[in-house]
């Protein structure tokens, strides 16, 4: 099935998804694609909110503002160098949290869940960013980075307690 087709199921059917994700067997080249999708849809989400500070720094005269180009290479590492060791780190660390409450489940699993939230929650991270560019800050921002933050943990939650104690724990 497609990949856009999956992240829409896993909206309502989180487990399930990552059961099948679970039962497609141990693939690294699949797991690191889809968390750097993620890192690199993230990674575009955060150009409105570069290109408005860009613009209000401009705007107020600001002299040690950055180009925006600089601001969009520096977020760039970020989302597509730096987040993917840092996510593989979360992931590792959620496993040993796991398996310390009785989870059967292997480091791979432990990756994928984690993997998977990213990429499922990136086009709420597209929101997010154009709310951020659009509107600013402000409680509308604010709501939607609440709404983003929820359902990355719940999210995680599910396909974390799939991947550690549900039928594909273990594999």
């Amino acid at each position: 099935m497609a990949v856009t087709t999956e992240i829409l199921r896993s909206w309502t059917r989180p487990r399930k998804v990552m059961r099948g994700l679970l039962s497609a067997g141990q693939r690294e080249d699949r797991a690191i694609m889809l968390l750097l999708a993620g890192c690199f849809v993230i990674f575009i989400a955060q150009w409105p909110r570069l290109a408005r500070d860009v613009e209000l720094n401009t705007a107020a005269g600001a002299e040690t503002d950055q180009p925006l180009q600089m601001l969009i290479g520096g977020a760039l590492f970020a989302w597509l160098f730096i987040m993917p060791v840092v996510f593989y780190g979360l992931a590792a660390l959620s496993h040993l949290v796991m398996r310390a409450f009785g989870g059967r489940g292997g480091w791979y699993g432990a990756r994928l869940a984690l993997f998977w939230t990213v990429l499922v929650i990136s086009p709420l991270m597209l929101l997010q960013g154009l709310t951020a560019g659009l509107v600013g800050p402000g409680p509308a921002l604010i709501l939607v980075q609440t709404i983003v933050a929820v359902g990355f943990f719940a999210h995680w939650t599910l396909c974390l307690r799939e991947a550690e104690f549900g039928a594909g724990a273990g594999a």
